[in-house]
């Protein structure tokens, strides 16, 4: 941080990235040229044939090359390990000595391009001495393709445009200049990413529906990077830094109290009762995958579905609606447990806004379920990265109401194919005093709540169960009205229902805080982190909160900001052609309903494989899930067949903790 400036332009890499590449070309140089020495000490009397002098000439050319390429990089290798993330002044030779290791390339090239001529013109030599040679003419061809994509990977295209502004930095702009090169910067960013996004997802439509995703995706990333100048590998090692800073203050923390207030009606619901329903409405959330997500061992997965698989059409298959395939609907019912003439509609078709459901007859609960799949394709993905927030048509007596586009998109899409098409009309014609129950995971689970929301005027007595739900989703009023009707569940530290573009700020002010606080190098942060990650032990100690003295540190000119404490990103404030009170593009976002928190009691390993998890559940108020945590965890802790496998465990526990007398459930307490 920032990115180096070369060539008149900025690069997505700073001058403290090269420790690690340093290293490992210095590894491959070294042995390269101990292995030319090797060759050409122990075969020189070899070298005395027709076209020897030639080969003789290579390889001595090539070792002193490799010398001087050599302690080049190890040059880079020192500079590169001085200063820290926010103090590059002790590497600002950096920018030279990269020069001259670009510079070196050129001799390196030509000189491989003849010894590739020397050794193709037949050269009578030993065939030892000639096999050496065409191996170092192969590692040095290796070597400068390497170099070449890593010069691609790293090209950043609007550093044509950054590295001005990167390199003088702010102070000498006024405001109206300043303005205009942030409004181009994030246009010129926001059509780069378009068509990175564009590249990325060539494989699917382009319907408008499409085109539309990409334009709010494009402008969703341009929006949260343009105002920073950070490189990959800082955001790496602020994550880093953030979980050792979080566990530390974790530690340091006494056990939380249970909040003593008298809960309010929506909490008066019997934990025990709503975990049970969880766990039964887990199973539908889960079949919505159809066979990817049943499939966890390939071989006994594919021998119990391969059957239906296989086999072609049958007439019973005939009386479910939709364009379920073979092995999802085979797979869907190993994992519910019902009958063919159990599900009135399953649908597996996938675009973006238009997600695939099902819709089925639980006569154990006397429900009619509705299951919205979660995350499984690119379209999917488009649909999640919709951010911007969209006002919903209700009938019910709420004000701002207001949601995640893409959700709602894919909320509307489904609340139409069941009100129009007749489904749901189908099925309580088939079971008419059954209720009505909305249920999905993920993605799923954000469109389950919005659509339980939609049908509730229609349906009074729907209920919804939202499965690690995004955080980003419903506004305060909405957030509020939902508590009555729908379930959330959380397990751990679960990142997608702590995930919103406020709380993506607040991470990126956080990272920015935690970067400026440190006083280490960048590469002993990443080598610390990633034995933390895989290893634990005490956390470093930070602090956490700025002092007044400390807060220089943040005052690095940033793209678009003086200072990081003072200003917010342009994202959440009114533009300067926008009247002051005009709505922000991303305003702040809730989970839907009342929140059930699985916590994992103990530590049962960093990636939970070494010992089996045991979890407690409470009530939890949306506050508690208003920061991303880091951890190795908070993305496993997502996947559908882990939260299962929580949820058996779970009332597995309690089950067993009721029917021992005299003992109760002492966690139910609400906070």
């Amino acid at each position: 941080m920032p990115g180096m400036v070369l060539f008149g332009r900025r690069w997505a890499i700073a001058s403290d990235d090269l420790v690690f590449p340093g290293f490992f070309e210095l590894f491959l140089r070294v042995l390269w040229w101990i292995g030319v020495l090797t060759l050409y000490v122990m075969h020189r009397r070899k070298l005395d044939c027709a076209g020897g002098v030639l080969l003789s000439s290579y390889l001595i050319v090539l070792m002193v090359l490799l010398a001087v390429v050599i302690c080049t990089v190890s040059a880079i290798v020192c500079v590169s390990m001085k200063g820290t993330i926010c103090n590059p002044g002790p590497r600002k030779s950096m920018s030279k000595l990269l020069y001259i290791r670009l510079a070196l390339f050129l001799p390196e090239m030509v000189w491989a391009s003849l010894g590739a001529a020397w050794v193709t013109e037949g050269v009578q030599c030993d065939r030892t001495v000639v096999n050496g040679i065409v191996a170092t003419v192969v590692v040095s061809w290796i070597i400068i393709a390497a170099t070449v994509v890593t010069i691609i990977i790293v090209f950043d295209p609007l550093g044509g445009k950054m590295a001005p502004y990167s390199s003088a930095g702010p102070s000498h702009l006024d405001s109206n200049d300043s303005s205009q090169l942030l409004n181009g910067l994030k246009t010129a960013a926001t059509s780069v990413w378009e068509t990175r996004i564009k590249f990325l997802c060539c494989c699917i439509g382009k319907d408008d529906h499409t085109r539309v995703a990409f334009s709010s995706t494009a402008e969703l990333f341009s929006t949260y990077f343009s105002d920073t100048d950070l490189v990959p590998s800082d955001i790496a090692a602020g994550l880093a830094l953030l979980h050792q800073q979080q566990d530390n203050v974790s530690n340091s923390q006494e056990p939380s109290e249970v909040i003593s207030h008298s809960p309010g009606d929506s909490q008066e619901a019997d934990l025990d009762v709503e975990l049970e329903n969880c766990h039964h409405y887990m199973q539908f959330a889960a079949a919505a995958y159809g066979w990817p997500l049943y499939i966890k061992n390939p071989f006994t997965g594919l021998c119990k579905i391969g059957g239906d698989c296989c086999r072609s059409r049958t007439t019973e298959y005939d009386l479910v609606g939709g364009d379920q395939l073979n092995c999802h609907f085979s797979s869907i019912l190993q994992t519910t447990r019902l009958q063919y003439r159990d599900f009135i509609h399953i649908s597996f078709h996938d675009k973006v806004y238009e997600l695939p459901f099902l819709v089925a007859l639980d006569h154990r609960k006397e429900a009619v379920v509705v299951a919205v799949r979660g995350t499984m394709s690119l379209q999917d993905i488009l649909t999640d990265l919709s951010a911007e927030s969209e006002s919903l048509h209700l009938e019910a007596e709420v004000q701002d109401c207001v949601a995640h586009k893409g959700i709602a998109q894919a909320a509307r899409y489904i609340y139409r194919r069941l009100i129009n098409d007749g489904i749901l009309s189908q099925a309580f014609s088939i079971a008419p005093e059954y209720r009505l129950v909305v249920v999905g995971h993920s993605l799923g689970a954000g469109a389950a709540a919005l659509l339980a929301i939609m049908l509730r005027s229609s349906y009074p007595q729907v209920r919804a169960y939202a499965f690690s739900p995004p955080r980003g989703l419903l506004s305060k009023s909405l957030y509020e009205y939902s508590k009555d009707f729908i379930v959330s569940l959380v397990l751990g530290k679960d990142v997608i229902p702590r995930l919103s573009v406020t709380n993506l700020e607040d991470l990126k002010k956080r990272i920015l805080r935690v970067i400026a606080h440190s006083n280490k190098p960048k590469y002993k942060i990443l080598l610390q982190g990633c034995w933390y990650e895989l290893f634990g032990g005490n956390p470093d100690n930070f602090p956490t909160e700025l002092d007044g003295g400390d807060q220089g540190d943040l005052t690095q000119p940033l793209l678009g900001e003086q200072s990081l404490l003072t200003h917010w990103s342009p994202a959440y404030s009114s533009s300067s052609d926008s009247p002051l009170d005009s709505p922000p593009k991303y305003p702040p976002l809730y989970p839907p309903g009342r929140i059930i928190h699985l916590e994992e009691e103990g530590n049962s390993g960093r990636f939970g494989c070494w010992a089996a998890a045991r979890y407690r559940a409470r009530w939890s108020h949306e506050a508690e899930f208003s920061k991303i945590l880091i951890g190795p965890k908070m993305l496993t802790d997502h996947m559908p067949d882990i939260l299962m496998r929580a949820l058996d465990s779970m009332v597995a526990d309690r089950a067993a903790c009721l029917s021992c007398p005299g003992q109760g459930v002492s966690n139910t307490d609400v906070v």
